[in-house]
Order: structure tokens, then C-alpha cells, then sequence
């Protein structure tokens, strides 16, 4: 196991470096004007940028321009963000905390319910659980989330007024910005612990609850295809037959045999999952108001903010890097026959 966690994590640098050469390359296209605003670092250096582009090479040749970009990003000088009115790095920072808690609390429940759902609808299968699941699975499958969103939206607030969008209340906003509300780590579901404020927890939950209820729909549809198709090529194989005829208790069967072994297809699809919730899940956050990353990187691209496009892409291209390295990670951790290849 040792030697093969080695082999993936001194890979890890080469697709790193990959992604950013690939990135820099397409900065190619655009002029040395507008690539300077990658290495702005104050609103007033716009007024001067020929001397911006002397100094960081921007009219030299290309190794000279990636070596000089990628010293920048090294040490975390991303350039300044005109969409979020501050440098890229802290424009991260501040959004991408509320994308993680969106995710997660989207994911956890997807995990658990798409692997749940799959398994019991291949046992039982063509039964009215496993009708439920093939409901459920075309359902998600083919209702976009923009209308989805749109229709929890009319019901939950438009008619009940229960839960809200945006990420707080205006009064839970005022508190968490004063001096009597401590940011520990950025996460308002633990912040708001941390201070022992429940109201501030509570509001928040009701902010996420709808977001993560319309990604949790159209991404669960996802793996409990996948399980369900996994599990039924598993469960008619000879060795859980073979189990079965030695005496194995059913359940031992389907969750210690066929299910670990089904797993593989599922461990690739939840990695891609979450990585593409904590890229920023762009629809969902527009609709819903909710100020994440995602949201962040679309009004960058509307308005042309060349440095906030290059922060939200490194930061979705290491998030699939690393994602993958997780995925590759767990592979050898369910089937130890990954560790030798």
C-alpha cells in the first residue's frame, strides 16, 4: 500500500504542472493587455499597464512569460479580482467556504441514499423499491436544476415563506460581521457553534436547506444507477453463488462481498461528484443567490475579469486533480488488487 501511495503522490506534481501549462497556454490567445491583470495587484497599477507588462515579461517568450506567472501562483499572488473588488487569493478564501458547506451538506446525503437505494434495488429487483429507484433515477436525470430550483423556490418560499435563498438572514448578516461573532474558519455551520450562537446555525441551515436538497436530486439519480447496475453484474457471479451455498447469512453476502466489490464504479463517480459540487456548482448558486465560488466564477466571465477566471479554473483544476488522487487512493483501499499494477 505504501509503495503505491508513493507512486500516485510523485505524480501529483507533473499533472499539477500540466494543468497550469495548459491554462497559461490559453492565455495566449488574448493580448498582453489583458493578461497584465493577472499581475495587478492594486486597482491603481491599471492606469500604468505597459509598465506592468515590461516588468513581468509579457511580450517575452513564452517559457519566460509561464516561469514569470508560475513564481506569482507559487506563492499565492493570483492578481486582483475587479468582480470581487479584491486580490483573487482572498476572493478564494471568501467564497469558497460557502460552496464546501453547500457541497458537503449536498454530498453526505447523496452518498449514503445513492449507495443505500442502488444496492436494495438490484436485490430487489423489479420489486417497488426498485421501481422507486428507477423513478427517482429518471427524475433526477431529467429535471435541470435550474428547474428544480425554481419550483422549490415558488413552494418553500415564494409560498410558505420558510426558507429563504442567500447564504443568512440580514440580521443573522449584521451580527456575524460585528465584533461579537468570531470567524474561526470561515464555515458558518461551525462558526456559529464555535460561538455558541444556535439561531445563527439554524439560519443558515434553512439558507442550505433548498440548495442542497436541488443538488442532492439531481446528483443522487447518478449513483444509484451506477450501484444498481454494479450490484446486479456482482450479485450473478459464481462467488456470491458459491457463497450462498456454503450457508453465508444474506446480508453478509450483499454488504461484505457484492457490494464491496461494486463499489469501484461508484468510488469514480462520487469523486468526479464532488469534485464538481466544490468547483462551484454555478446554476444552483445563481438561482438560489447563494454567494460560493461558483457564482463568483460566472460574474468573472461576464465581465471579462481575466484574473478571477484564471483563480476559479486553478482552483477547479487542482480540486480534480486531487480529487482523482482520492479516487485512485480508495480504489486500493477496496480492491487490494489496484495496489500491484
Amino acid at each position: 500500500m505504501a509503495s503505491y501511495l508513493i507512486r500516485r503522490l510523485a505524480m501529483l506534481p507533473f499533472v499539477a504542472l500540466g494543468v497550469t501549462l495548459l491554462l497559461f497556454a490559453l492565455l495566449q490567445l488574448l493580448s498582453p493587455e489583458m493578461r497584465a491583470s493577472l499581475y495587478v495587484k492594486d486597482p491603481r497599477q491599471l492606469s500604468a499597464l505597459e509598465s506592468v507588462i515590461e516588468t513581468y515579461h509579457l511580450r517575452d517568450p513564452f517559457p519566460i512569460q509561464y516561469w514569470t506567472w508560475l513564481k506569482q501562483i507559487l506563492v499565492g499572488d493570483l492578481g486582483y479580482s475587479e468582480t470581487a473588488r479584491m486580490p483573487v487569493a482572498e476572493a478564494i478564501k471568501a467564497f469558497f467556504p460557502a460552496t464546501f458547506e453547500l457541497a458537503l451538506t449536498a454530498f453526505v446525503p447523496t452518498l449514503l441514499v445513492g449507495i443505500w437505494l442502488g444496492t436494495k434495488a438490484a436485490v430487489y429487483q423489479d420489486r417497488p423499491l426498485d421501481h422507486f429507484s428507477r423513478f427517482m433515477a429518471i427524475t433526477g436525470y431529467s429535471l435541470p436544476s435550474f428547474v428544480l430550483g425554481l419550483l422549490l423556490l415558488m413552494i418553500f418560499y415564494g409560498r410558505f415563506n420558510i426558507l429563504p435563498p442567500g447564504r443568512f438572514s440580514l440580521e443573522a448578516d449584521l451580527f456575524i460581521h460585528s465584533a461579537n461573532f468570531t470567524p474561526f474558519t470561515g464555515f458558518l455551520l461551525l462558526d456559529s457553534l464555535l460561538n455558541g450562537k444556535l439561531w445563527i446555525f439554524w439560519d443558515a441551515l434553512k439558507h442550505l436547506i433548498l440548495p442542497a436538497a436541488t443538488l442532492f436530486y439531481n446528483s443522487v439519480a447518478l449513483l444509484i444507477r451506477i450501484t444498481r447496475s454494479s450490484m446486479l453484474e456482482e450479485i450473478h457471479k459464481d462467488y456470491v453463488r458459491t457463497a450462498r451455498a456454503k450457508g453465508v447469512e444474506e446480508s453478509d453476502v450483499i454488504n461484505k462481498h457484492a457490494r464491496k466489490n461494486a463499489l469501484i464504479p461508484v468510488i469514480t463517480s462520487s469523486s468526479l461528484l464532488l469534485v464538481g459540487l466544490l468547483g462551484g456548482v454555478v446554476i444552483t448558486e445563481t438561482i438560489f443567490n447563494y454567494p460560493g465560488i461558483g457564482r463568483w466564477g460566472v460574474n468573472a466571465a461576464q465581465q471579462l475579469d481575466i484574473a478571477g477566471i484564471m483563480g476559479f479554473a486553478l482552483v477547479s483544476a487542482t480540486l480534480f486533480v486531487l480529487g482523482n488522487l482520492a479516487a485512485d487512493l480508495l480504489y486500493a483501499f477496496v480492491d487490494p488488487r489496484v495496489r500491484l499494477k
